[in-house]
């Protein structure tokens, strides 16, 4: 998993960066550096990281200004917020900007490693197939999203999110499920799931008939 991976870590304070670099490179990983949030950026487009461990909290752009600008820039690299604010508005902010986790300080090291593989791993290409409901079609080896023939841009998380609901179809998956399956945890914000779900609804539904359905109470099923 970590070999020839590699990790941008931003923070600006010298001696967390420096204590999660020595970890990484233990733990077999290529790292880069950056203290600031201009820093990142240019690291990111020079380096190419597999991941950024993005502390929130920066001198120049935070954290969250640094993904936004990644995302509206194309580049889906996974970011792993690092915050010391563990605030349900915090976390949805960064998550619904395009961020695929969040780590809270102080952390220990050994969790901190453990969430960099989950992310990677659930950031990794899946093995292929395709996947059809009604008129929605999901290319999992391609990555590609199209309804009705129309090809649909999705982010790697909200691609995530429809390939389960469409590998579901039919069924009625809680929040929790969702939680669970898509970002790889076993507690969370519900409202992460309720923001992407609204984000896929807004990117399919303009192409046919609303094809993801509320539960009330529940949770969320994809079915024609």
């Amino acid at each position: 998993m970590s070999e020839n991976r590699r990790v941008l870590v931003v923070d600006d304070e010298a001696n967390i960066r420096d204590l999660i670099e020595v970890a990484l490179r233990f733990h077999g990983f290529a790292t880069v550096t950056a203290a600031s949030g201009e820093d990142a950026l240019r690291a990111a487009a020079a380096e190419r990281p597999d991941l950024v461990l993005l502390d929130v909290m920066l001198p120049d752009l935070d954290g969250f200004e640094v993904c936004r600008r990644l995302r509206a820039g194309g580049d889906q690299v996974p970011v792993i917020f690092l915050t010391a604010r563990d605030t349900p508005s915090d976390t949805v902010t960064g998550l619904t900007l395009g961020g695929d986790d969040y780590v809270t300080k102080p952390f220990s090291i050994e969790a901190l490693i453990a969430r960099v593989r989950a992310v990677l791993r659930r950031a990794a290409p899946p093995a292929g197939g395709v996947l059809r409901v009604a008129d929605l079609e999901l290319d999992e080896g391609q990555w590609t999203v199209r309804r009705g023939g129309v090809e649909v841009d999705l982010s790697p998380t909200e691609f995530r999110l429809l390939a389960h609901l469409m590998r579901n179809a039919g069924m009625v998956l809680s929040r929790g499920q969702l939680l669970e399956s898509v970002w790889g945890w076993d507690h969370g914000n519900p409202q992460v799931v309720e923001t992407y779900i609204s984000y896929l609804r807004r990117k399919l539904d303009p192409l046919g008939t609303p094809l993801i359905h509320t539960q009330r109470g529940v949770g969320y099923a994809l079915r024609p």
